[in-house]
């Protein structure tokens, strides 16, 4: 090619990262195809006061940078997978899932303590409604706070503001060689992922004849299966960033296992439960057991956090 492949990518350290390493693979595998980057500000780059449930939740991160891709402007997206909505924009594809990072949730505490360890009363400081329902119904005795902010920015006020602890994703902490942090990573028995976290998405244009088959040499068929898994339970609960939805895949002995839950904001209430079946039906396999946790319950839940205000949201 004798015009670059343009990435668009979020300007976070982590967002950076993500984007030079899909840059980087592309370099190693076309070695005559000059890729670069285009920064591009999305609208949860720009409002950081507010919890993420109360300005929109789901596409915050990625409208910006899809319209972007749908103008020609940029010709691959680099994003978060756990940033994506159910619904992808005519005209735009996935067009590969790269090899998961380590999908769980990390404890990085002030002092070192570890989560069962802090004294009540502690505050631990996350932007997910997720986060925070299975913080508190773990532990009903702590304070959850609201906090914004790219990854160094949240670490960085660990330490200057009225902080305990924070909850993070291991990947983002890992990507920027910052495990010397954490003080313990949060099995997910007891917290369970957001959907697609630690997977990469690189999306494309669906006429892209020349990109597409690039972009698609980066995709691995076992983290595809399982994230598509995920997704289909997510839709099928039509959830986003404002309701506490998890849910964890895996591949075990050419079967697939999801884990999923729905909870009330306050913790009180979670629904879990758990499917498994063939690895060549993830997504059926995610929808049922979306339907299991409806059945259970998981609709009246949903039902009342749709009717909510977002501004009666507490994390």
């Amino acid at each position: 090619m004798d015009n670059p492949i343009k990435i668009g990518t979020r300007g976070s350290k982590l967002a950076l990262w993500q984007a030079n390493w899909v840059k980087s693979v592309l370099e190693k595998k076309y070695p005559s195809t000059p890729v670069e980057l285009i920064i591009i500000k999305t609208q949860g780059d720009k409002i950081l006061d507010v919890p993420l449930a109360k300005v929109g939740g789901k596409g915050l991160f990625v409208k910006e940078i899809e319209q972007a891709l749908l103008a020609r402007q940029i010709d691959i997206a680099v994003h978060s997978m756990k940033d994506m909505p159910a619904d992808i924009p005519p005209g735009l594809c996935i067009g590969a899932i790269p090899e998961r990072e380590n999908p769980v949730d990390v404890f990085i505490s002030r002092n070192g303590a570890g989560f069962s360890e802090l004294a009540a009363g502690s505050v631990i400081g996350t932007s997910s409604l997720r986060r925070g329902a299975q913080l508190r119904h773990a532990r009903p005795d702590i304070v959850i706070q609201s906090i914004r902010g790219n990854l160094d920015t949240r670490l960085k006020k660990l330490e200057s503001e009225n902080f305990d602890a924070l909850v993070l994703a291991a990947a983002g902490v890992k990507r920027l060689n910052l495990e010397y942090k954490i003080t313990e990573y949060l099995d997910p028995g007891f917290m369970l992922p957001a959907i697609g976290q630690g997977a990469l998405c690189i999306e494309t244009r669906k006429d892209d004849a020349i990109v597409g088959p690039l972009v698609a040499s980066l995709d691995h068929a076992a983290t595809r299966a399982v994230v598509a898994g995920e997704r289909a339970f997510l839709n099928r609960l039509e959830g986003g960033c404002q309701v506490p939805i998890a849910g964890h895949g895996r591949i075990s002995e050419n079967q697939f296992a999801l884990t999923g839950l729905v909870a009330e904001i306050d913790g009180t209430r979670v629904i879990k439960g758990e499917k498994s079946g063939p690895l060549d039906s993830p997504e059926t396999i995610g929808i049922d057991l979306a339907e299991e946790l409806l059945a259970r319950g998981a609709d009246k839940i949903l039902e009342k956090l749709k009717s909510m205000a977002p501004e009666s949201y507490e994390s």
